[in-house]
């Protein structure tokens, strides 16, 4: 994987992470993992401008022993090309909740059961501005 990656920088149950971007005027996609490692991701998050076969769709899925898992989409789209955006990814022992820009929300299930996650990751068409932890 490209893009940006913090390893080691706890994400633990309980906690909401903020991330604060900007799609590429451009953008196809972009992506926002959380995991064990790059091989082992519990939520990848990738909101789908004009990719993979989709069009204005969020995806989320997790990835482990080298397989992508069931997707699943729920929600609108809302992101715009070059228009700055904030989302809320709270984690709790059952799932994690992704608060989009619009209000509505994503319930994806915690599917590797794990309290505490170490590595993030962003990638594709976006300029990350912020993201914090609490």
């Amino acid at each position: 994987m490209s893009g940006v990656v913090i390893n080691n920088m706890s994400f633990k149950v309980g906690q909401t992470m903020s991330v604060t971007g900007v799609p590429h005027s451009d953008a196809a996609h972009f992506v926002i993992n959380v995991g064990n490692s790059e091989d082992d991701i519990a939520l990848h998050v990738n909101p789908r401008f004009d990719a993979h076969g989709d069009t204005r769709a969020v995806v989320c899925n997790s990835y482990q022993g080298g397989n992508w898992l069931e997707e699943h989409r729920e929600g609108g789209f809302p992101f715009n090309h070059g228009e700055e955006f904030k989302i809320n990814i709270t984690f709790t022992n059952e799932q994690f909740i992704v608060a989009l820009p619009d209000g509505s929300a994503i319930h994806f299930p915690n599917r590797q059961g794990d309290e505490k996650y170490k590595y993030i990751n962003f990638d594709g068409d976006v300029r990350i501005q912020g993201i914090e932890i609490k």
